[in-house]
């Protein structure tokens, strides 16, 4: 299977925009508020620490069974960034599965960008062939669990550090 690479993804209020390393800057002040960080971990990171992360994400995974893809979240009314959507994507036997996660800076949070952008990278993911979605999510962290329900995935009884896996059969 050839890799899965990022694209252009448009929702209804979205533009979902392949990450780039000219989005550092914006997303430092995006992520910039620590409470941000109760669930995603770490602290705030600088523009040239996320100057740095993205070098090495658009580089791509060393790995060839394994895609990176990552994108900013566009708000097109707002006509700014608000976030990030990721894609892990690796060949299976059985086809494509991607572990995805999100994340809204504070701001533009409880406005719905999350759960579009995330149903929007669902519909993506289906059609480039990935037939199982997961993400990880903290028991506590009521948001992402709604986002993951809103996006199609649902709990299943596995936990890995801490966090429950979530799951979603395409096709």
């Amino acid at each position: 299977m050839t890799n899965v690479v990022a694209e252009t993804i448009r929702t209804e209020r979205l533009t979902l925009l392949p990450l780039s390393i000219e989005h550092a800057e914006e997303m430092a002040a995006v992520l910039s508020d620590p409470d941000l960080h109760t669930f995603i971990g770490g602290v705030p990171a600088t523009a040239q620490a996320l100057l740095t992360r993205y070098e090495r994400l658009t580089a791509g995974s060393p790995d060839p069974a394994v895609s990176w893809c990552n994108w900013v979240i566009h708000l097109r009314d707002a006509a700014c960034l608000t976030g990030t959507v990721q894609a892990t994507v690796t060949a299976k036997d059985h086809g494509r599965t991607a572990e995805v996660a999100w994340v809204v800076g504070t701001p533009w949070q409880r406005r719905g960008i999350a759960a579009e952008a995330a149903q929007g990278l669902v519909a993506w993911l289906g059609k480039q062939g990935v037939r199982t979605v997961l993400a990880h999510i903290r028991p506590d962290h009521k948001a992402s669990a709604a986002v993951a329900t809103t996006a199609g995935l649902t709990p299943t009884d596995q936990w890995h550090d801490g966090e429950i896996k979530w799951q979603l059969t395409i096709g």
